[in-house]
């Protein structure tokens, strides 16, 4: 009897901890049924969802604190990251300058406290006065707005893309274009001389004559990129540039350059490499251009100048004779103003690979292209051959000081650092000739 009341319990105790007790009520019971199974809602812990991320903070600018942005945690961390801070550590130091001001009432701080509060904190963590100067210097870059425009060029499977949005990540840099669709949308949607056959699949009786279609291509490229380059220089903003279809040499010439090499299409080749041996700015690194923005902004002040000044209709004979003079003196103004602005920062990235670890990957790229046209994996080897004398040429450049990058699976991560420091160098070195140029309009 005992035993038996003994393993009655069990037993029940162990329904009870399995099954739910059925009710009494079979209402009751059909009502539970009704329900959906849903699982408890667990509402986020007061330490979870803080204050911090609800009270806002005015961060006020200028000398008279007339303006003001809201403190964003995410766009601190980013900012971080492109002093080469690790994006884990950006997090945390930004949510730390945030419970720093809220917790000290610092609801409305300048821009100058706010940085000295945040530096602080960057030293605790052992990012001192490197990566402290790296933040000043980008907070002058975005400030300043100095065009950037980086170019990633290569030929196919060399990791353009990849790198191209690594480095905007690292760089907190919001625009990449692609060339691929740019010459892609021109070729269907224009009456460009552009054919389906990428200029890499066809037949050439040298390689010289390769060369001189595949920057014949490049140029009709760059003018489907002119819009997107306006804007850029109009609004002071950094755009990635990557694709085959780049010829770093046309985007580091003038504009007058440019324009005589486009007239004259049928010696592209011999132009171009004539044009580099003769422009010293392409030995230059981090390469300037004045921005065509920059020329149309200048004259479109002049006509709104001149407009202004004929606008009145009772103006005297003897006015309208110093008109002349007077528009002189706004074209002499507008030119000084132009000579001492700051010009785009125009960096060119050529991408490099190995001959045996190119030849694998274009094979294998080949093989999956050909599934659609059987004509490229006939002429597999032709079209290798192609791709190798565009890489020759794009590195031929690197005499003239066009940075040209070795890429492999096994440093890449080391070539990403590499190239984060090389741009941080350029960007600091473009918002130098900003300052000097500033400074001068100012004395002048």
């Amino acid at each position: 009897m005992h035993e038996r009341t003994h393993s009655e319990i069990g037993a029940a105790s162990s329904a009870e901890n399995i099954f739910e007790v059925p009710p009494r009520d079979p209402d009751e019971k059909r009502k539970k049924d009704d329900q959906p199974n849903v699982p408890p809602a667990r509402y986020p812990s007061r330490s979870g969802s803080s204050k911090y991320d609800f009270v806002k903070v005015k961060v006020w600018l200028g000398e008279n604190a007339d303006h003001y942005y809201v403190l964003s945690r995410f766009l601190l961390s980013r900012m971080l990251t492109v002093t080469k801070i690790p994006n884990h550590v950006a997090i945390k130091i930004a949510l730390e300058l945030k419970k720093l001001l809220v917790d000290n009432s610092l609801l409305d701080v300048s821009q100058s406290d706010l940085e000295a509060n945040l530096f602080k904190l960057m030293e605790r963590r052992g990012y001192g006065e490197e990566y402290i100067n790296r933040y000043k210097m980008m907070t002058r870059f975005h400030h300043q707005r100095v065009p950037l425009v980086i170019l990633v060029c290569g030929t196919a499977c060399t990791g353009k893309s990849t790198v191209a949005t690594q480095l905007a990540q690292r760089l907190n840099l919001p625009n990449v274009l692609h060339t691929d669709m740019v010459h892609e949308l021109i070729r269907t949607s224009t009456d460009a001389p552009l054919t389906s056959t990428p200029v890499w699949a066809r037949d050439f009786n040298s390689p010289e004559e390769l060369i001189k279609e595949f920057c014949r291509e490049c140029r009709i490229v760059r003018k489907g990129l002119a819009g997107d380059l306006k804007k850029a220089m109009k609004d002071g903003k950094p755009i990635i540039i990557e694709g085959i279809h780049l010829d770093p040499s046309i985007y580091l010439m003038d504009e007058e350059k440019k324009d005589s090499i486009d007239k004259s299409a049928e010696e592209p080749e011999n132009k171009i490499l004539g044009s580099q041996e003769n422009n010293p700015d392409i030995a230059k690194n981090c390469s300037s251009e004045k921005g065509t923005s920059q020329a149309e902004e200048s004259s479109s002040s002049q006509a709104e100048e001149s407009k202004h000044a004929t606008d009145p209709p009772l103006a005297s004979s003897e006015t309208k004779e110093k008109m002349p003079n007077e528009t002189e003196l706004q074209n002499t103004t507008a030119i000084k103003k132009e000579k001492t602005a700051a010009d785009p920062i125009t960096i060119p990235i050529v991408l490099r690979m190995a001959e045996f670890d190119h030849k694998a990957l274009l094979e294998e790229w080949i093989a999956t292209r050909a599934i659609g046209d059987k004509s490229l994996m006939q002429d597999r080897q032709k079209l290798i051959n192609n791709l190798k004398t565009i890489q020759d040429y794009l590195c031929s450049f690197k005499p003239q000081g066009i940075h040209v990058v070795n890429i492999s699976a096994s440093t890449f991560t080391q070539t990403l650092d590499s190239l984060h420091n090389y741009l941080l160098q350029c960007i600091e070195h473009g918002v130098s000739d900003a300052s000097k140029a500033e400074k001068l309009a100012q004395e002048n």
